[in-house]
């Protein structure tokens, strides 16, 4: 390890935030032990996550929560208490080494306007992930990936240096899980702030591997659920009050018109998802 690693590496908290997932901890421990100063929120997993990050991870601080307040308000929680001058948000299911958070912080320290500095996240097939983009209204995600230092509209939240200290970014808990990232991102553009891409740090990111829940059928209609219902709040607070009920009719028809073509096929994953998904753009608070 270069001989700069730790002091640099003294400058930041790891965040992490777990639900149901004992299956990550034992990678989780070895990812995280150069790293001196870790937070995990546990999001009321029964299957002793908690226990297992008290065994594996005995320096660091866990905190289990009661009931599952979802994404945002776990990771709200740890940064509540972070006192370095950044926090690095990870997902238990990425994975990045020490030169790369170093690559990070060397972004921050290069453009201090920036709130967010991400890196590129790769699948485990060792394939770029698009992990990033303007704002979707505007133009979607698309080409190649980053070749430099890029600022950007959002980033994904799976691996981001926030930047601490007299800034105070929290995620709007409005958002029990998926657009929190993006709503976040919004608001720091909105702030005259940038969020960075710094391909030169790269992290490996398994999608959608940090929860197991007793089940997957229950797993995948709760993805589907708040996917849809955060989209719509999203719109609403971002876009347009008629923009948010348009997308909120468009969701009901097609919605339903994918869950009756799923139930024809016979797999039920795909058929929980779509419920799901149907469930949450009913549900979600739409301006009338």
């Amino acid at each position: 390890m270069n001989v700069q690693l730790p002091e640099l590496l003294q400058r930041l908290t790891v965040v992490a935030v777990t639900h149901h997932s004992a299956h990550c901890v034992a990678d989780m421990a070895r990812t995280l032990a150069p790293f001196p100063h870790v937070t995990v929120v546990d999001n009321a997993s029964d299957d002793h996550t908690p226990a297992l990050l008290r065994q594996q991870l005995p320096y660091a601080t866990v905190l289990p929560l009661p009931e599952n307040l979802g994404f945002g308000a776990a990771n709200n929680h740890a940064l509540d208490q972070v006192t370095t001058p950044f926090a690095l948000l990870l997902n238990p299911d990425c994975h990045i080494t020490p030169e790369a958070v170093a690559a990070l912080i060397a972004a921050a320290d290069a453009y201090p306007d920036a709130a967010i500095v991400a890196p590129q996240l790769w699948g485990d097939g060792q394939k770029p992930q698009l992990n990033y983009g303007w704002l979707r209204w505007h133009w979607g995600a698309r080409g190649p990936g980053a070749t430099g230092p890029l600022c950007v509209g959002h980033a994904c939240a799976a691996a981001w240096l926030l930047r601490c200290g007299a800034d105070r970014w929290r995620f709007d808990t409005d958002f029990f899980l998926y657009y929190e990232d993006e709503d976040l991102c919004a608001r720091v553009l909105q702030a005259r702030r940038s969020v960075l891409i710094e391909p030169a740090a790269q992290a490996i990111h398994a999608n959608r591997g940090s929860v197991k829940g007793k089940s997957v059928l229950r797993s995948e209609w709760r993805r589907g659920y708040h996917h849809s219902r955060s989209k719509i709040l999203f719109m609403s607070k971002h876009r347009s009050p008629e923009q948010a009920r348009r997308t909120r009719w468009r969701g009901l028809w097609l919605g339903g018109l994918e869950l009756v073509i799923r139930l024809l096929t016979l797999q039920p994953r795909l058929i929980a998802r779509s419920a799901g998904r149907w469930a949450g753009t009913w549900s979600a608070p739409c301006p009338h």
